[in-house]
């Protein structure tokens, strides 16, 4: 739609595109695929981001506008990785939600199927206990809602809790196995034959929500998902909030059944905003060292990569060395560290891209030629920032 290069030989062929967009310390992605299929990875937007001057894109519009020019008032997915406001503020405005009249019509989006961890499901707070986490609730709803249904959604690990809560609410646990994917899985509904795309589940692992409180991080959703254009594969590692325990368990899992391909990445959305607990509890003076097998995983990343913080700007300043919140220069520092030592492409901050003033949605495109930025999208000029093409198969 915006990537327009004649010279380019990619421009004409097959391509699919990933969207990142500026919204904060919050998440919001979407994949578009080239056969018109779109998935969004969580939806926050900010209401201040409807101001002219305010930086945080206008979330609704944006997004809303993408799909009145397509005339679509549906999308196929949308995953929310877990419940945490960064992920889900005021996203009960823009879609529609099957559950209850009140949240349907006056131009609502249309969610085809959605995608939630068990975590989501399961947790038992009331609107009335927790005010503050009114989306979730409704989230949370929709979600059993839709299992009740038996159609529209997708539930990530079963764990033992799941199939008690089902057996409550009086569905056999087998009647639902169907919308059911596990850590270790590929999700149903698409394929790299038919969509060109595949999401391979990393997390969350069942002792995620059974070992407590379902709310955490720990149980938030992470893929690698996986493109073919032409034969060429390219790998993209989307992530929910995470730690680096959870980050660990997902290499020493892989490797132990001996999947480490699914390891690869060429386009990595870092956990929690550029957060140093997503690579080691201690943040480190300077840069923060990774755990063993997070160093693991980022050396995994392929010649050419990108890295990706949805975050506020990162200052290389003393005070920025000293703030608790995310994000941390800290762990700036590791990703660019590793990322130069893969010969990767470039870090990126979703707040600064292509200015601080006024951020863009990132886009990259992935074509036979792999993952490429769209710069023409972002710095109002035609250059595609290339990387080397994946392997083939």
């Amino acid at each position: 739609m915006l990537y327009k290069d004649q010279n380019n030989s990619s421009s004409k062929a097959e391509k699919h595109k990933i969207l990142v967009y500026p919204v904060q310390n919050g998440d919001t992605s979407q994949i578009v695929l080239s056969n018109g299929k779109r998935i969004i990875f969580d939806f926050r937007h900010l209401k201040l981001g409807e101001e002219e001057d305010e930086p945080a894109i206008n979330l609704k519009e944006h997004i809303g506008r993408e799909l009145a020019e397509e005339k679509r008032d549906n999308i196929d997915v949308l995953a929310l990785t877990h419940g945490d406001k960064d992920h889900i503020s005021n996203s009960t405005e823009f879609f529609e939600l099957r559950h209850n009249p009140k949240y349907q019509g006056n131009g609502r989006i249309k969610i085809a199927e959605l995608w939630v961890p068990a975590a989501m499901v399961l947790e038992t707070s009331t609107l009335d206990q927790w005010k503050n986490r009114a989306e979730f609730v409704l989230w949370r709803q929709e979600a059993r809602y839709r299992l009740h249904e038996g159609k529209g959604i997708r539930v990530f690990s079963q764990p033992e809790m799941l199939k008690s809560w089902l057996e409550k609410e009086k569905l056999p646990f087998e009647s639902r196995r169907h919308l059911i994917t596990n850590a270790g899985e590929t999700v149903p509904g698409f394929s790299l034959a038919k969509d060109g795309v595949e999401f391979f589940c990393h997390s969350p692992f069942v002792k995620h929500v059974d070992g407590g409180d379902v709310l955490r991080n720990e149980a938030a959703l992470i893929f690698q998902v996986r493109f073919e254009v032409a034969g060429v594969q390219t790998n993209y590692l989307a992530v929910g909030d995470s730690t680096c325990d959870v980050l660990e368990d997902i290499v020493r899992t892989t490797k132990l059944h001996r999947n480490e391909d699914r390891l690869k990445w060429d386009l990595f959305n870092i956990p929690h905003h550029c957060s140093h607990h997503a690579l080691n509890p201690e943040k480190g003076e300077n840069e923060t060292i990774p755990l063993p097998l997070v160093k693991e995983l980022l050396l995994y990343g392929q010649k050419g990569a990108y890295i990706v913080s949805s975050s506020k700007p990162i200052a290389n300043s003393r005070e920025a060395y000293q703030q608790k919140q995310p994000p941390h220069i800290q762990a700036k520092n590791c990703y660019q560290k590793y990322l130069n030592q893969i010969g990767g492409r470039r870090f990126l901050v979703t707040m600064e891209e292509p200015n601080v003033q006024k951020p863009q949605p990132l886009e990259f495109c992935i074509t036979d030629k792999g993952v490429n930025l769209n710069t023409f999208t972002n710095y109002g000029v035609n250059i595609i920032v290339s990387s080397p093409a994946p392997r083939a198969g």
